[in-house]
């Protein structure tokens, strides 16, 4: 912690902050869900449908976002992104029936699809190697803090206001983030709101996002290494359970524990919140664990294996009734799970061979995640419907959490695109 300096510490800032209005935003309809279903009499997969709408275009856009990144550089990519799904947001507010809710929530997917690209390509350009493991978990904090702020602040709104309003109070957020972002982000060689000697540890010591010479990797290129895909499987193991927790877990409340939206809102906050500086620890803690190894050995695995293997505690969710019991286990299983998120966002930076493939590399991590995460709330709910209780979903997402460990430990071992960025080093003058 002795490391970080000003202008490090507002970048995280700037990070946290645009993470967390993006979950904000896709808390909203989860809070909200009963309210809104009675008014519009929707059934409970078509409760479904929308809880997912936002992860389809997700999915879909992810990856073009990655590679738009590259292109066209972190600042406009994320301003873009945060534009897009503040309007969507707005709209949802004011929307009228299932339809236009499907297509506002298809709307705020597409936007917020940029988010994670560009935030891991701003860590690469500002944040030193040894501080990956922190960067990147004060950033993926934001899934936690938005959850955490949305479930009580939306609760409350939609408890006096009705369940627009929740929406409304989403779109105020973005504005504010957007305007942060538009006048204070700046890349480190023009950032005024640093001093030189922050600015020559940055340069020299993240891995030098601007190397000469050429692109990146192809996309086939990346796809072939078994380490992608390793880390593309297990993110999406992890994400499973994000969603899962994210889009059920107030309904989980009200129906297991006859909890009103207001209650269950604040319950719901729990878990998020206690996850927030729980995932910085785990993350600086890895960092840590790091000194006096080079990054690219990859041995960040270990603490993403622990960290998914200790989440998969939700395995137990079954067997417990006392709500406090069930608030502890929710509140480490969702700390692990994003430390997890987190840490494998890291440990791709740090075997990446090629900095100019980061906006690509993470989108396709993106794909891997959100391809597992768009199946959570549409197939939670069939498992409920099939089984007559949440029991059997928290098990096949702790199943998932195990395998995810597995084959983190087992496939990612080797540097992604190694071969082409050690022939440029070769040449390089």
């Amino acid at each position: 912690m002795r490391t970080l300096r000003t202008g490090r510490v507002l970048v995280y800032l700037l990070l946290l902050g645009a993470v967390t209005v993006n979950y904000v935003d896709r808390v909203i309809l989860s809070v909200a869900a009963k309210p809104i279903s009675q008014e519009l009499g929707l059934s409970a997969p078509e409760l479904g449908l929308l809880l997912s709408a936002f992860l389809w275009s997700y999915l879909v856009f992810v990856l073009p976002w990655g590679i738009l990144t590259d292109k066209i550089g972190t600042k406009p990519s994320t301003v873009s992104g945060l534009a897009l799904w503040t309007v969507a947001t707005l709209l949802t507010g004011v929307s009228g029936g299932f339809g236009s809710l499907f297509a506002f929530r298809l709307v705020m997917g597409v936007g917020e699809a940029s988010t994670y690209p560009a935030g891991a390509a701003a860590i690469r350009e500002w944040i030193p190697t040894r501080e990956r493991g922190l960067a990147t978990t004060v950033f993926n904090a934001g899934g936690y803090a938005g959850p955490a702020i949305g479930s009580v602040v939306v609760g409350f709104l939609v408890g006096q206001f009705g369940w627009r309003s929740g929406f409304y109070f989403g779109a105020i957020l973005g504005v504010l983030v957007l305007l942060a972002w538009i006048f204070v982000y700046k890349r480190p060689e023009q950032a005024r709101f640093i001093g030189e000697a922050e600015r020559t540890k940055i340069l020299t010591e993240r891995g030098d996002p601007d190397r000469p010479g050429h692109g990146g990797s192809s996309l086939r290129t990346l796809l072939r290494s078994r380490t992608m895909w390793g880390m593309f499987v297990a993110q999406g193991c992890a994400v499973y359970t994000v969603y899962m927790f994210l889009t059920w877990l107030p309904s989980y409340l009200q129906a297991t524990h006859g909890l009103t939206v207001l209650k269950s809102g604040l319950y719901t906050a729990v878990p998020y919140a206690v996850a927030v500086p729980g995932t910085m620890f785990v993350g600086w803690l890895s960092d840590r664990l790091l000194r006096g190894r080079p990054a690219g050995s990859g041995r960040r695995r270990v603490m993403v294996t622990v960290t998914m293997l200790v989440s998969s505690c939700i395995l137990l969710t079954p067997f417990v009734t006392n709500a406090a019991v069930i608030l502890a286990l929710f509140s480490l299983s969702l700390t692990s799970i994003g430390s997890a998120v987190g840490l494998n966002i890291a440990l791709l930076n740090d075997l990446l061979a090629d900095p100019a493939d980061t906006g690509r590399a993470n989108g396709i991590l993106m794909v891997g995640g959100n391809g597992f995460g768009v199946l959570a709330p549409i197939a939670t709910g069939y498992v409920i419907a099939w089984s007559g209780g949440y029991g059997t979903a928290f098990v096949v997402a702790g199943v998932l959490l195990v395998v995810g460990a597995v084959l983190t430990m087992t496939m990612t071992r080797t540097p992604i695109a190694a071969r082409r960025a050690v022939t440029n080093e070769l040449v390089a003058p």
